[in-house]
């Protein structure tokens, strides 16, 4: 059977009564024909060949990597699992709730992590209180009032926070830093010591405390929340910013109804990410703790050590392997730490993007 061809309707005839165009042609299949499909597009050749090729080497690779850094980190918390199995069965003290750690006789271990864990968190938190506003508030500036020849070599100074050596850090903070605190120091022990975040502490060095420590992390914590957060905010849709100005908004309503609320889960993120560092850093809290009293009292103006000064300290005069495994122990609980924080960041940007 074949296809008939009829004509569609004639144009509109014009003010001279003559046809604008020519009728159009359709094709139209008789009743029980099946239409034909439309032919597939045909291979671009070699070209279209290549570009599959490399779509699937990237795809390995990238699958690759993700791979490979998964299975690092699980063989670095097996290494921290197999050596810290042995001295956890022969510890004589409770390792989660002891404030004792002594490895000093292998055939006597007796080590807890209490103290150490105290320590970390609050020096941690306290760093991360002092340096999320203030973060905060410099990728603001940089991103929303700042004019550009300003903001650039601007966030160059502050993402150069990041190049300092954590012990030019320690020295600073020790030899500088504690003593201009000093006067701030003991008015808040005069006037808050009342509250135990404050309360006199017994330091043999006048600032080696944690007060310090932590006013020297916040300071290194700066780049990475402020560098994120600015990258995060520098992003946001440039029509809602307008829409928002063209409504009346003031400066800090743009900002407070459209970049937070964009760039929150950003800056949630980077928040975490600096206290994982904070979790973690050696050699400025080693430098300003170093020598103080190890037992923690909850006083920001007291000493104390954390999982990492602790095993910078004293893991090099360690040659026995199960004083060393103790160590190493700790060091396994910093390592989950540092995973409970992270995942505890991813639930908090998830809720957040979902009520977005």
């Amino acid at each position: 059977m074949s296809e008939q061809t009829v004509t569609g309707s004639p144009a509109t005839t014009g003010d001279s009564g003559g046809w604008r165009g020519a009728p159009v042609p359709a094709v139209v299949p008789e009743a029980g024909m099946t239409p034909r499909e439309p032919e597939p597009p045909k291979d671009a050749g070699s070209g279209g060949t290549f570009v599959q090729r490399g779509d699937r080497i990237f795809r390995g690779l990238a699958t690759g990597s993700g791979a490979f850094i998964v299975a690092l980190i699980g063989a670095i918390g097996l290494f921290l699992l197999i050596q810290a199995v042995p001295p956890l069965l022969d510890n004589q003290a409770n390792f989660l709730t002891s404030r004792q750690f002594d490895v000093s006789d292998p055939s006597n271990l007796s080590f807890g992590i209490l103290d150490l864990l105290l320590v970390t968190v609050e020096v941690s938190l306290f760093a991360l209180i002092l340096a999320m506003p203030v973060g905060l508030g410099i990728a603001l500036f940089l991103t929303q009032y700042a004019p550009r020849r300003v903001a650039r070599p601007f966030a160059y100074l502050v993402d150069l926070l990041a190049a300092v050596p954590s012990i030019i850090f320690g020295l600073w903070g020790l030899l500088v830093l504690a003593p201009v605190l000093q006067p701030l120091a003991s008015w808040l022990e005069n006037h808050l010591g009342f509250v135990f975040l404050f309360s006199p502490g017994n330091v043999q060095i006048p600032g080696a405390t944690l007060f310090t420590a932590g006013i020297v992390l916040a300071a290194m914590l700066l780049p990475i929340i402020t560098a994120i957060s600015r990258e995060v905010f520098e992003r946001t849709p440039r029509a809602q910013i307008e829409a928002a100005l063209a409504l009346g908004a003031t400066k800090w309503e743009v900002v407070r109804m459209t970049v937070l609320p964009f760039g929150k889960a950003g800056y949630i993120s980077a928040s975490m990410l600096g206290l994982g560092r904070a979790l973690g850093e050696t050699i400025a809290l080693t430098i300003i703790l170093a020598g103080t009293p190890f037992a923690f009292t909850g006083s920001l103006f007291d000493g104390g050590a954390t999982f990492a000064s602790k095993i910078a300290l004293s893991f090099a005069e360690l040659n026995n392997k199960l004083s060393a495994g103790a160590f190493i122990a700790a060091g396994l609980v910093l390592f989950v730490l540092t995973f409970v924080v992270n995942a505890a960041a991813r639930a908090v940007i998830a809720r957040s993007g979902a009520k977005a």
